[in-house]
């Protein structure tokens, strides 16, 4: 199971998706105040939940465990293969949900007068995720045609 090469592809985009769960994605700013877009909201500089963002929270959990469960269906690889379109899935609605909450942060603070706003590298790494997943679909095809081929010689 763990020397397959998308086991390892796998596990990183389980890691990959815990980061984003984890860190500050965004960060808006102006007239001497700051705000920060995470994984389940937009907070303030105080810690005050300005805007709440659980779509994304779900959709990045969604994103982290079923890459994990994925791995642990080594012996149904049509199904790994499925489960792995829907995780990319998942990938392109997180990036999709992750440019709506940063546009609406950018609303937020353009009334404020010297708005700033920029991204932070983990809001990246649903698409580093989508790369990942997508050779992990390969790596799983390939497998199932040697394992195919090897039943039809005997």
């Amino acid at each position: 199971m763990i020397q397959r090469i998308q086991t390892l592809y796998l596990l990183l985009v389980t890691a990959l998706m815990a980061v984003t769960l984890t860190t500050r994605l965004a960060w808006f700013g102006g007239a001497g105040e700051e705000f920060s877009l995470y994984a389940f909201s937009l907070k303030g500089a105080d810690g005050e939940v300005l805007h709440s963002a659980v779509y994304l929270g779900i959709l990045l959990i969604l994103s982290a465990v079923l890459p994990l469960v994925t791995i642990f269906l080594y012996r149904r690889r049509m199904l790994q293969i499925r489960l792995c379109v829907v995780e990319m899935v998942f990938l392109v609605g997180s990036a999709l949900m992750e440019g709506i909450y940063y546009y609406l942060g950018c609303r937020m603070v353009s009334d404020l007068a010297l708005s700033a706003h920029g991204l932070r590298a983990p809001i990246a790494l649903p698409v580093v995720a989508l790369l990942l997943t997508w050779l992990a679909v390969r790596a799983i095809f390939r497998d199932e045609l040697l394992v195919r081929s090897a039943d039809r010689i005997r």
